[in-house]
């Protein structure tokens, strides 16, 4: 493709060399440059891709992108711009076709929710006749093959590519999770969302945000791409970035007036039901997810599938069709009188809204076992403790991902807000013998949450990744082979 061509919409400062040159690939990483090829001089928290530049021209890269000049051989065309990631997103969805256009893409961004809701979305799709593709925490997918994934929301380049994917594998629509990260570093520039939701904002990510109003204002820029919005209103910032929205919104809830709300709640150990009214329609719905969250997460998705014109039947059956979602929520079938579920909540309010549902479904004790993300926000590790606390009749503090910092170090942040509680527990800073101490330990009718880890396989710990997949573990620890 033409290298003047991938820029046009992109707001150019000047260029250095000729724009009439074909461009064979795009990379923001010099590892992978190949002749031919454009490099983003992307500036990041850990390096600078300017640093990179002469290695990437080095290895045949035809041109550059870049927002302070460095000195390079002759015959590369650079081209300057205010801010590289913004670029970056614009030119690789120009370079891949706007694949964006020809998609009906939905994007869900939230602090909680996000993953069960593309889920619900996902299936929802697929019962209406749409081939779907799927990008998110767990993995990404075209129809029902898998692709690995390595963070929420992949790099703009990444992004596009597969959004390009899916469209040569004949998939109609696509939903996503979108990241504040990625709405903040420009990653889904370039994307057209037919459109976007927002599930709830707690307090998280505030080590990058700084504070909660930047946080939120992170989130809302999801609106600024797309088409239609639908906004959960029992949430305050839902209400607060409805405020600011001038373009058509769909409002579902429980507790405010809202478009799409739910009513008849009957929560059981197997899954909720309840009848969800849509501007004056009616269905009932038996889901197999229990818990207040998923009623909310349902109505999500049941508003933005209605608002992009799916038949209340296929809503209906799309959302009874889910049997759940991995680490969301996730009963392990362990063989034994009590109940081990996998969670991937880590942040206070995502504990706090499975604990509530586990308090409502526990005969025996409520038993959590969690820890704290290392290099991340410190504040809230008391938080977690309190919250933890507070619904639990034992709780065990361990490691969740330390990564840099030391595990006790983030035990003993944790521990004022546990302490204030009352709850007693117990300290075991290795999660996988705190996994066996309170199987070891477990009595009849009791419930044991492991908190954190979810659909991760995986701890960070000192620079490393070192495999840690929870099912799997508690399988070896009682002894069976599949769990």
């Amino acid at each position: 493709m033409k290298l003047s061509d991938m820029l046009t919409g992109t707001e150019v400062l000047r260029v250095e060399g000729s724009l009439d040159i074909d461009i064979k690939g795009i990379h923001y990483d010099s590892r992978q440059v190949t002749p031919g090829s454009l490099f983003f001089c992307i500036e990041g928290y850990r390096a600078d891709g300017h640093d990179f530049a002469v290695m990437a021209a080095e290895k045949g890269a035809g041109a550059l992108v870049l927002r302070r000049d460095v000195q390079l051989p002759d015959g590369i065309t650079k081209v300057f711009v205010e801010n590289t990631r913004k670029a970056m997103g614009l030119i690789s969805s120009s370079f891949y076709g706007n694949p964006s256009d020809n998609l009906i893409l939905f994007g869900v961004t939230g602090t909680n929710g996000k993953t069960t809701t593309t889920y619900m979305i996902k299936s929802i799709l697929e019962q209406a006749g749409k081939k779907t593709g799927l990008i998110g925490t767990i993995t990404n997918m075209i129809g029902s093959r898998m692709i690995p994934t390595e963070r929420t929301t992949p790099e703009s380049p990444d992004l596009q590519r597969i959004l390009a994917e899916m469209l040569k594998e004949d998939v109609e629509a696509a939903v996503m999770e979108v990241s504040s990260h990625s709405l903040e570093l420009n990653r889904v520039t370039g994307c057209i969302y037919e459109v976007g939701i927002f599930t709830n904002l707690s307090r998280d990510h505030l080590d990058f945000h700084g504070t909660v109003d930047n946080y939120r204002a992170s989130k809302a820029k999801l609106f600024e791409q797309s088409r239609l919005a639908v906004i959960n209103v029992d949430d305050e910032s839902g209400r607060l970035i409805l405020d600011q929205l001038d373009r058509h919104s769909f409002t579902y809830g429980i507790y405010h007036p809202a478009d799409i709300f739910a009513r008849d709640i009957e929560i059981a150990a197997d899954g909720v039901s309840f009848n969800l009214h849509i501007l004056g329609g009616k269905i009932g719905i038996n889901l197999r997810i229990p818990g207040i969250f998923s009623v909310y997460n349902a109505l999500a998705a049941a508003a933005s599938c209605y608002a992009a014109g799916i038949s209340l039947g296929d809503i209906q059956a799309g959302l009874e069709n889910i049997d759940g979602v991995p680490g969301r929520f996730e009963l392990l079938d362990t063989g034994s009188d009590y109940r081990v579920i996998l969670d991937y909540a880590h942040t206070p309010d995502g504990l706090e809204n499975i604990l509530r549902t586990a308090r409502d479904l526990t005969k025996g004790r409520l038993v959590t076992l969690f820890g704290c993300g290392g290099d991340r926000d410190k504040a809230k590790r008391p938080l977690m403790g309190e919250v933890a606390g507070r619904y639990s009749d034992f709780c065990i503090i361990t490691s969740d991902n330390p990564r840099s910092e030391e595990p006790m170090n983030i035990i003993r942040d944790i521990l004022p807000g546990m302490k204030r509680s009352g709850c007693p527990y117990e300290v075991i800073a290795d999660r996988r013998s705190a996994i066996e101490y309170a199987l070891k330990h477990a009595r009849k009718d009791d419930v044991i949450i492991l908190a954190g880890k979810g659909h991760e396989t995986y701890q960070e710990i000192k620079g490393k990744t070192i495999q840690f997949d929870e099912k799997k573990i508690v399988a070896e620890i009682l002894g069976r082979e599949k769990v």
